[in-house]
């Protein structure tokens, strides 16, 4: 989530989506699911050649087959099912006829969806075919940057010390984070309270990760910029000083002891 830009403040809905009920559960379970299975279907899809919206088509045909909808379609108008971003686009990349796949392109697929009134979201960086511009490296860190942030989460842990735990571990990569970019709640919308789980330490925040609530986490590792601005279209995300940047995310339950990584069907981690 792009802060004050993609999310305009009075769309965000500050409920937090606690999980009180086991059809809750299963809702969260479910959309996430389908969210992940598409991540991870586009993902194998790719191939060097094909255009972004080709791609993006095929992740829209997915979500219609288990009766979700688009998240950002839905919520912003968003002219795509899904957000495909190439090498320096950092998010929020426009699906395109023009925009071609090629061999070791860095790609970003973020895929958020509804379904039964539940709401999920998910994504990851790859690199396509051969890597011929050395992105795995990057790719490598965002990762394992997110799987540690993510493991240190439990009911009562400070927001801000996973930011702080991100941007330190980036760093013994030899990259930076990007600073306007961040994780938020999920559950009855696409963006709900805490609408900013941010890859830094915020010193004054001090607010924690609640027990049985449901949140996406996601990392934005860098090469060189800090932050995300964007471009003329009106969606598209570059860095301020160039460079590459890898996001990936996992919608979790946060629970009094490891979390539930609800949409693990994306397979980012393997």
């Amino acid at each position: 989530m792009l802060l004050s830009m993609f999310e305009p403040l009075n769309a965000i809905n500050t409920n937090k989506m606690s999980i009180t009920n086991e059809s809750e559960l299963v809702g969260m379970k479910k959309v996430s699911e389908v969210v992940g299975i598409t991540l991870k279907m586009m993902r194998e899809y790719a191939k060097v050649g094909m255009t972004t919206k080709e791609l993006d088509e095929y992740g829209g045909d997915i979500l219609k087959s288990y009766g979700a909808k688009s998240a950002p379609n839905e919520t912003y108008g968003f002219p795509g099912c899904t957000c495909i971003s190439i090498n320096q686009e950092v998010a929020h990349g426009i699906p395109s006829d023009i925009k071609v796949l090629k061999e070791g392109d860095l790609i970003n697929i973020d895929v958020s969806a509804e379904l039964n009134g539940f709401w999920s979201d998910n994504g990851g960086s790859f690199v396509l075919g051969k890597d011929i511009h050395n992105h795995q490296p990057l790719v490598d860190a965002s990762k394992e940057i997110l799987k540690k942030a993510i493991y240190k989460i439990k009911g009562g842990v400070k927001i801000s010390d996973v930011g702080q735990l991100v941007e330190s571990e980036a760093k013994k990569y030899g990259f930076k984070v990007i600073k306007n970019l961040a994780g938020h709640g999920v559950g009855r919308s696409l963006h709900e309270s805490p609408e900013n789980i941010l890859n830094y330490r915020v010193r004054t925040n001090r607010e924690r990760f609640r027990k049985n609530t449901t949140v996406a986490i996601e990392t934005f590792i860098a090469t060189k910029s800090n932050v995300a601005v964007e471009l003329n279209d009106g969606w598209t995300l570059v860095g301020n000083r160039g460079g590459y940047v890898t996001q990936h995310e996992h919608t979790i339950l946060i629970t009094d002891n490891e979390p539930v990584i609800l949409t693990d069907a994306n397979e980012i981690w393997k």
